[in-house]
């Protein structure tokens, strides 16, 4: 949450206006406009191909845009593949596979990037491995493989290596999809001891309670559009939408 100390040097960290994005025919994204201010948690909402992920992937380049403005960072994302570079080290993106090399120990996938993108020493970038590895609470598994890690261990491991490029903003794309249920809440954690920390957070995510407890605002994507933007509070107990409305008396009552 944003502190009066804080709030004197926010800047507008993630501008977006009139985003539009189509997969030929398709129009996957129509005029998405929204203003991301440093160290607020914003976590996305909505049904199935509503646009959620196509929407926090255009904001690294993963995927592009065809219409409208992306300033991240005081940097505009273009087609000038520089720009793309020095924005993809300062946002760091969680994907719902954990895209671990296998081959590699746990802290090799972590050093893998600070030593080849960020260019620091062997030692340095295993001191800042361990450091995150140890925030996410498994220091432990430092020298083992992918495959001998439970999912929610393997999550948190691409947590660390997210963190180990020291970036400002951190994506979630749904984090938590590909786990089963007794693991999501250890990845749950580590995310609300992030969003704790001042760090400016999007988070695609159907975990309602996570959206509640940490987010300053809540974003509900419907067929490629910001339908509803609102505080948790009065997201979850007054939609102003009947789009919101009918998705949320859908998730909510299951």
């Amino acid at each position: 949450m944003t502190t009066a100390a804080t709030l004197s040097q926010v800047e507008n960290v993630i501008v977006c206006n009139n985003i539009n994005k189509w997969y030929g025919d398709y129009h996957a994204l129509r005029d998405v406009s929204l203003t991301v201010k440093t160290g607020e948690v914003i976590v996305i909402l909505g049904p199935s191909g509503s646009g959620k992920s196509t929407f926090i992937r255009t904001l690294n380049r993963l995927e592009e845009h065809q219409g409208g403005d992306i300033i991240v960072d005081g940097i505009t994302l273009s087609h000038d593949v520089r720009n793309i570079a020095e924005i993809r080290r300062d946002v760091g993106m969680v994907f719902q596979q954990f895209n671990l090399f296998p081959h590699l120990t746990v802290l090799e996938n972590v050093t893998l990037a600070p030593i080849h993108v960020r260019k620091w020493s062997r030692e340095r970038s295993e001191e800042v491995a361990m450091k995150w590895l140890t925030r996410v609470g498994i220091p432990e598994q430092a020298g083992k493989y992918p495959g001998q890690l439970s999912g929610g261990q393997q999550q948190r491991v691409a947590i660390a290596r997210t963190l180990a490029m020291e970036p400002n903003i951190l994506l979630f794309d749904e984090p938590t999809s590909a786990l089963d249920p007794e693991m999501i809440k250890e990845v749950l954690d580590v995310m609300r001891d992030l969003a704790r920390s001042g760090y400016t957070i999007l988070a695609v995510t159907h975990e309602m309670g996570f959206a509640r407890e940490v987010a300053d605002r809540v974003i509900f994507m419907d067929a490629g559009q910001i339908v509803e933007i609102n505080t948790p509070e009065d997201f979850f107990t007054n939609p102003k939408n009947d789009r919101t409305k009918l998705f949320l008396s859908q998730i909510l009552h299951h």
